[in-house]
């Protein structure tokens, strides 16, 4: 079950709760019976394993990109006559 931390408006008290998803929020602070709200934070995920980045599923050798112009070779000089 997930772990919900609230933050009171009135007295700032900040506690956490273990609720079920379908359990309602909590409105009423434990200590003074303020209006409480839920605070919200960055989760840290890690994905381990193969296949969670773009370059894992290529080859070692990059693939040449589309549209590229390739360098123009410069022609051949003819040979002089002496």
């Amino acid at each position: 079950m997930p772990t919900y931390e609230y933050a009171c408006s009135a007295c700032g008290h900040e506690f956490e709760a273990v609720q079920s998803f379908s359990d309602a929020a909590i409105t009423e602070c434990p200590e003074c019976k303020g209006e409480v709200r839920k605070v919200y934070s960055n989760v840290g995920v890690v994905f381990k394993g193969s296949g969670f980045y773009k370059t894992d599923s290529r080859s070692s050798t990059s693939t040449p990109k589309a549209d590229t112009p390739k360098p123009a070779t410069p022609a051949p000089k003819p040979a002089k006559s002496e």
